[in-house]
C-alpha cells in the first residue's frame, strides 16, 4: 500500500514545494520495493506475512493457507515486479491456485486445523468467512492489478464473476440481486457460491473503482483527467459523460486493440494531445474527448 501511494505522494509534496520530502518518499518506496521483492517473493507468489514467531504465512512450506488473495493484489496493483517478471507470476498463481467461477478465494488451501499463530481466520470451517471464502472486498485488488499488467479481458472477467448485475444464479446466491456480498463461499465449503453478509462490505467502492479508474481508465490527475483504458475485445466502442472539477467531458472510446491495453492515442476537440491527461484550465468548459486503443 505504501508503495501504491508514494509516487502520488511525493508528487504532492512537489507541487508544494517540498522537494527534500519527496526525494526521500522515493528513496523509501524504492527500500520498500527491494524488501518486498527478496524478503516477501515466495518463489511463484508473494508472501502474506511473517507471523509473531517468525514463521512464513501463505508460502509453499505451509501445509495449509499457501497462497493468499491480498498481497498478490496489492502488490501488483502498487506494480511491484511488473517490470522482472513477478508480477505476471503472482497473478498466473493467482489464477492457478485461488480463482473460480465465483471469485478469487482468500486463501488456499482453507485451514482444516485451528492454528494458535493465526487465531480468527483457522477458527472459520473450510471455504467460510476469512478461510478460504471470496472474500469479494478483495477481489478488486486483483482486478486492479491484471490492468496495471495490461489484462483487460482478465479484468472485466474477474469483475463480472462478483459484480451482482452478471451473476445468473440467484438462486444458489441467495442474497439481493442488487447489491454486493462480503463474503462467497469459497470452493471447500459445502455450498460454493452461496453468498453470505449482503450490504457489509466495501466492495462496491473499490469494485465502482476498478470498474471507473482501472477498466474504463478515467482517472483524476493533479493536472487534469487522464484517459488510460484497459478494455476487454468484447467492448469495441463506448461513451462516456464525465463531471471533472466544474467541466463536463464527452469521452468517446474506440477499442481497436482487442483485450490487452495496446497503444492508446488521445485526442481533445479534434487535436491530437502528448500524452494521456487532457490539462483542465478553469471552468465550466465541455472537452470532447476522443480514445484510440490500438
Amino acid at each position: 500500500m505504501f508503495v501504491c501511494v508514494a509516487d502520488d505522494y511525493a508528487e504532492l509534496c512537489e507541487l508544494a514545494g517540498d522537494r527534500d520530502e519527496a526525494a526521500f518518499v522515493r528513496r523509501e518506496k524504492a527500500e520498500m520495493v527491494k524488501a518486498v521483492e527478496t524478503a516477501g517473493w515466495d518463489g511463484e507468489w508473494f508472501l502474506r506475512a511473517y507471523d509473531a514467531y517468525g514463521q512464513k504465512v501463505g508460502s509453499a512450506e505451509c501445509d495449509e493457507g499457501k497462497i493468499f488473495i491480498e498481497p498478490q493484489g496489492m502488490c501488483v496493483m502498487a506494480g511491484i515486479g511488473k517490470d522482472n517478471g513477478l508480477a505476471q507470476k503472482s497473478m498466473d498463481a493467482t489464477q492457478k491456485y485461488l480463482e473460480f467461477e465465483h471469485g478469487i478465494m482468500l486463501n488456499w488451501p482453507s485451514y482444516t486445523t485451528y492454528r494458535l499463530n493465526l487465531g480468527e481466520i483457522s477458527s472459520y470451517p473450510p471455504g467460510y468467512k476469512e478461510n478460504g471464502s471470496v472474500f469479494c472486498h478483495n477481489n478488486p485488488w486483483v482486478i486492479i492489478g491484471e490492468t496495471v499488467l495490461g489484462h483487460g479481458d482478465r479484468a472485466f472477467d474477474l469483475y463480472s464473476r462478483i459484480a451482482p448485475a452478471y451473476i445468473k444464479d440467484q438462486k444458489l446466491h441467495r442474497v439481493e440481486p442488487y447489491v454486493y456480498a462480503q463474503t462467497i463461499n469459497g470452493r471447500d465449503s459445502a455450498t460454493p457460491g452461496e453468498a453470505r453478509n449482503s450490504w457489509l462490505t466495501g466492495t462496491s467502492a473499490w469494485n465502482f473503482y476498478a470498474i471507473s479508474q482501472a477498466i474504463l481508465g478515467v482517472k483524476p490527475a493533479f493536472d487534469g483527467l487522464t484517459l488510460d483504458p484497459c478494455l476487454p475485445a468484447g467492448i469495441k466502442d463506448l461513451s462516456i459523460h464525465r463531471e471533472f472539477r466544474g467541466n463536463t467531458f464527452e469521452i468517446h472510446v474506440k477499442n481497436l486493440a482487442g483485450g490487452e491495453k495496446g497503444k492508446i492515442s488521445v485526442c481533445v476537440d479534434g487535436q491530437p494531445i502528448d500524452g494521456q491527461t487532457v490539462r483542465v484550465n478553469g471552468t465550466g468548459k465541455t472537452y470532447q474527448v476522443e480514445v484510440e486503443v490500438h
